[in-house]
C-alpha cells in the first residue's frame, strides 16, 4: 500500500513538470487577445486551419499567429490558404498590438474590409490578396499612419482609387493591381508626402491620362499595364532617376519615344508594348543595362540601336511597328 502511494506521488509530480499548467499558458497569452481570437475563429465558422486554436490553451502557441516576446501580445496574424469562408471579422480591430495582418489566397472570403481595422494604429504590413473581397477600395485605410506595405491585389474591388492614399508617409509599396478599378489615377499620387512607394495598378480598367504630377515622383518600380490609359507617359522617364522597372504596356498611350532619356544607372526592365508610341528608339538606350525590353505593337520607325545589352532581345521585342528596321528585323534600306 505504501509503495503504491509513493508511485502515485511520483506520477503526479512528473505530470506537473512535463505538462504546462493552465495558469502558465493563460499568463503568457493576454486574456483580451485570447477572447478576441476565439471570436474571430467563431466568426470564420471554426475552420480546420485554426484547429490549433483550442480553448483554455496558450494562444501564443497557436498556428497562424505570433506574439511579441516582450509584451506577449499578438502582433502578427496570417490567415493563408485553407478552407476559410465568410467575411473578415470586425473583431480584428480588437487586437491592438498587431503590426502585421494577412488574409491571402482565400477564395471564399467575401464582403468588404471592416471599418474596425482603423483601430490598428500599430499596423505596418497589410496584405488582403487573392480573395473575393469586393466593394470600393476602403479610403479609411489611409487612417493607418504606420503602414509601410499595402497589398489589395487579386480581388474584386471596384470604383475609384482613393486619392487619400497619397497621405501615407511611410509606405514602401502600394499594390492595387488585378481588381476592377475604374476612373483615373489620382492627381495626388504625384504628391506623396512621405516616401515614394512602388506602385502597382495593372490589370484594372483605369482611364484618362497619367497625371502630369508624376513628373514630381521618382518611382523605383511602377506598373500601369493593362488599363485604358491614354496620352503622354514621357514624364515617367527621368535620366537621373532611380527607376528600375517601368511597365506601361497594353494601354493606348501616345508619345514620341525619340525625345525620351532613360535612367541609365538603374533601369533593368522596360515594357511599352501594345500602345500608340511613335518616333524612333533613342540610341541612348544601348547604354542602359536592360534585362527586359519590349516595344512591340506600336508605331515606331527608324533603325534599332545596337551595342550594350540590345543584342539579347529578339524579334518579338520589336514586331508590329510601323517601320522599325535593323537586327533582329530586316535591314534598313
Amino acid at each position: 500500500m505504501e509503495t503504491h502511494f509513493t508511485l502515485l506521488l511520483v506520477t503526479l509530480l512528473l505530470t506537473s513538470i512535463i505538462t504546462p499548467s493552465l495558469s502558465a499558458g493563460t499568463h503568457r497569452c493576454h486574456p483580451n487577445d485570447y477572447k478576441t481570437l476565439m471570436e474571430i475563429k467563431q466568426a470564420l465558422n471554426n475552420p480546420y486551419l485554426l484547429a490549433s486554436w483550442v480553448p483554455k490553451t496558450d494562444c501564443c502557441g497557436w498556428y497562424c499567429l505570433q506574439c511579441d516576446e516582450k509584451t506577449n501580445r499578438v502582433n502578427e496574424l496570417t490567415i493563408y490558404r485553407g478552407e476559410i469562408s465568410g467575411q473578415i471579422p470586425s473583431a480584428i480591430g480588437d487586437l491592438p498590438y498587431l503590426d502585421s495582418l494577412e488574409f491571402r489566397k482565400l477564395t471564399n472570403l467575401t464582403g468588404s474590409v471592416p471599418l474596425s481595422i482603423t483601430k490598428l494604429k500599430s499596423l505596418r504590413f497589410l496584405r488582403l490578396s487573392w480573395t473575393n473581397l469586393s466593394g470600393p477600395v476602403p479610403e479609411f485605410l489611409s487612417q493607418l499612419p504606420n503602414l509601410d506595405f499595402l497589398e489589395l491585389n487579386y480581388n474584386q474591388f471596384t470604383g475609384q482609387i482613393p486619392p487619400s492614399f497619397s497621405t501615407f508617409t511611410k509606405l514602401g509599396a502600394l499594390r492595387l493591381d488585378r481588381n476592377k478599378l475604374t476612373g483615373s489615377i489620382p492627381e495626388s499620387f504625384g504628391h506623396f508626402i512621405g516616401s515614394v512607394p512602388d506602385l502597382y495598378l495593372s490589370h484594372n480598367q483605369l482611364t484618362g491620362s497619367i497625371p502630369k504630377s508624376f513628373a514630381n515622383m521618382d518611382f523605383t518600380r511602377i506598373d500601369l499595364s493593362r488599363n485604358k490609359l491614354v496620352g503622354d507617359a514621357s514624364m515617367l522617364f527621368k535620366p537621373n532617376g532611380s527607376t528600375e522597372i517601368l511597365d506601361i504596356s497594353r494601354n493606348m498611350l501616345e508619345f514620341d519615344l525619340s525625345k525620351v532619356k532613360f535612367p541609365e544607372k538603374s533601369l533593368i526592365s522596360l515594357d511599352l508594348n501594345h500602345n500608340k508610341i511613335y518616333g524612333s528608339i533613342p540610341n541612348g538606350i544601348s547604354a542602359v543595362g536592360l534585362q527586359m525590353f519590349n516595344v512591340s505593337y506600336n508605331r515606331l520607325c527608324g533603325q534599332i540601336p545596337t551595342g550594350g545589352n540590345m543584342g539579347r532581345f529578339d524579334y518579338s521585342a520589336y514586331m508590329h511597328n510601323k517601320c522599325l528596321c535593323g537586327s533582329p528585323l530586316k535591314k534598313c534600306t
